[in-house]
């Protein structure tokens, strides 16, 4: 990875910069097929993908095991594109070197792992990434509101935290509109979770701008070209209903 301090690119402000272009659909690499994971990278690439996502979950915080740094730097060899790495892991500041050597521009963690996570702040902006704090479907916007003010970006959680697949819950988007009404810093707001063609306008509407998109990309013979343009063109829709009363 390019070292950040010496002022060349990719830094992780890249991921900040995805405002401009949001809606945004991140997808979400736990589905793809790792045995081929150059090319499934050039195929999102050649869909116009924006940013890409790595589910990383360590079996402790949430229970399922998936990958760590070295499929993160895997991925960073075969693109350009800014990273997201979701750490769905118990000890978030241990990582953030790692993740951030291995190439990942952004890096989110929870805070129901941590019992206070400015540290994580502290060292995930040190190393030049930008920050994201998720929360779970049980956890009140309450919970975040101290830290709001040190995240690049908050992604809410529209399921449990573990595995792919999951119905979306729709309490993700009360706390959406709580998050865009309030006053002040507004960091990016993301969802995760049950993102697919029946829930993304409505999380749109309610004030999400980039979308972690797991099963409704990959899946058996699935186009990622025409998947994409039918999920943005339906996050776009929501946009016409954003705003509007609840």
């Amino acid at each position: 990875m390019v070292n950040p301090e010496d002022g060349s690119q990719p830094t992780g402000s890249r991921f900040s910069q995805l405002r401009r272009a949001a809606p945004v659909i991140l997808p979400s690499l736990l589905l793809c097929d790792f045995g081929h994971l150059a090319d499934e990278i050039g195929r999102l690439e050649a869909a116009g993908v924006e940013a890409l996502h790595l589910d990383v979950m360590d079996a402790h915080f949430v229970p399922n095991l998936t990958y760590g740094p070295l499929i993160a730097e895997a991925t960073r060899k075969c693109t350009d594109l800014p990273i997201e790495a979701h750490l769905m892991i118990s000890k978030p500041l241990d990582y953030v070197r790692q993740f951030r050597d291995a190439g990942c521009d952004h890096l989110t963690f929870h805070i129901e792992a941590v019992a206070d996570p400015r540290p994580v702040f502290d060292a995930i902006h040190k190393v030049g990434g930008t920050a994201g704090l998720a929360f779970n479907p049980p956890t009140p916007v309450s919970a975040i509101e101290p830290f709001i003010d040190l995240c690049d970006s908050i992604l809410v959680m529209s399921v449990m935290p573990g595995f792919g697949g999951q119905k979306f819950d729709s309490t993700a988007l009360a706390k959406l509109r709580q998050l865009q009404d309030r006053p002040g810093h507004r960091p990016l707001l993301a969802i995760d979770g049950g993102i697919h063609e029946s829930t993304i306008a409505e999380a749109t509407a309610a004030g999400a701008e980039l979308f972690a998109v797991g099963s409704a990309i990959f899946y058996p013979g699935s186009d990622y070209g025409r998947a994409l343009t039918q999920l943005t063109q339906l996050a776009r829709e929501g946009l016409a209903h954003e705003g509007s009363p609840h």
